[in-house]
């Protein structure tokens, strides 16, 4: 089947830099297509021929309402809408309206990342899990921003577990904390990047901001906060009930981790893990699941992530627990009572 569809001045996007774009939704939907007079042409099967058509379509429509559309922007609506039958190219633009993160205006890149950030605004404990490039502590620490600037929190609490990535540091000099300073860095850098660093550093010296290993977060009540546990996937069992237990009134809690880079000593069990299978089905909880299509960083660490799965497919342990994980995850995600109406406060 051979089908015309009319296109506005433009199409820069569409087509991307050296036509990756074209050339990613000609390989998702194998047809092939032509610029020619004001149209793209597209040729192929029937079925993705009308596929392809309706993207086009929704597509030139959107350019001409005055939709922008960026290179790297198209490029990540491209990968869902071909990927995934009953997604539409404006409803994907239209779900994903962007929100204002103190200097920062973000748009959610994937499904994942706009399900994330609805859940956070409809529940007061999320659990993000999934590789790394995908937007997990970003996010967090933006919404817990927004929150913080909007006044519906007063202060934020941000922790992480004190674990080396594989190496023994040995004692490190300096007060205590610039020792614990090295390990919470990703949760500065991010905190930098929506606000200015000069107001970063008088909020964290009047303790709004606190940024803790999690040593710290036995015997508090936190109260008006918004807490994010990052690294969660190298917390004990014990560990995450005693975070998880410091949530107090008007509080969110999103704790976020990768359980395919548990650093833990021993092969001790991960309390993120046991967290996932403990709290499914209990109301008030959302659980998103990332995966490597939702990766946002360069390129090749989409395929890095996508290698090191199908290496440890071979591996009989590294099989083993992304199996459980994502059998946990699902079985959490799908005991989750129905999503409430957002409220007018929500």
């Amino acid at each position: 089947m051979r089908l015309s569809v009319p296109m506005p001045q433009g199409v820069e996007a569409l087509y991307g830099t050296r036509d990756e774009n074209i050339r990613l939704l000609e390989a998702a939907l194998a047809v092939r297509t032509r610029l020619a007079s004001g149209a793209v042409e597209v040729e192929g099967d029937e079925k993705n021929v009308e596929r392809c058509g309706r993207i086009l379509s929704d597509y030139a429509e959107l350019v001409r309402e005055g939709q922008p559309f960026s290179s790297a922007e198209m490029n990540n609506y491209l990968r869902i809408v071909s990927g995934d039958t009953d997604v539409t190219l404006r409803a994907l633009v239209a779900s994903g309206r962007q929100r204002s993160f103190g200097k920062k205006v973000l748009t959610p890149k994937t499904i994942n990342q706009r399900r994330y950030l609805e859940a956070i605004e409809r529940n007061d404990l999320v659990f993000g899990v999934g590789p790394a490039g995908t937007g997990k502590t970003y996010l967090a620490v933006a919404m817990a921003v927004s929150a913080l600037l909007a006044k519906r929190v007063t202060r934020i609490i941000l922790t992480r577990p004190a674990v080396e990535a594989g190496e023994k540091l040995g004692f490190l000099p300096g007060t205590l904390q610039e020792k614990i300073d090295p390990y919470l860095r990703p949760l500065y850098d991010a905190l930098f990047d929506m606000l200015d660093a000069e107001k970063v550093e008088k909020l964290i010296e009047r303790n709004v901001i606190e940024v803790a290993p999690l040593a710290f977060m036995r015997g508090r009540t936190l109260n008006d906060s918004f807490i994010i546990l990052d690294e969660a996937q190298n917390t004990t069992p014990e560990q995450m009930k005693m975070v998880l237990t410091r949530q107090g009134f008007h509080s969110k809690t999103v704790v976020t981790g990768d359980a395919t880079q548990i650093d833990l000593p021993n092969a001790r069990r991960s309390g993120l893990l046991e967290a996932i299978e403990v709290l499914k089905g209990i109301e008030g909880i959302s659980f998103v699941n990332f995966d490597e299509s939702d990766v946002v960083r360069h390129n090749l660490v989409q395929r890095i992530v996508k290698a090191y799965e199908k290496y440890g497919e071979n591996n009989g342990s590294a099989r083993q627990l992304t199996l459980r994980l994502n059998e946990a995850m699902a079985d959490a995600a799908a005991s989750e009572p129905p999503a409430a109406p957002p409220t007018a406060n929500a």
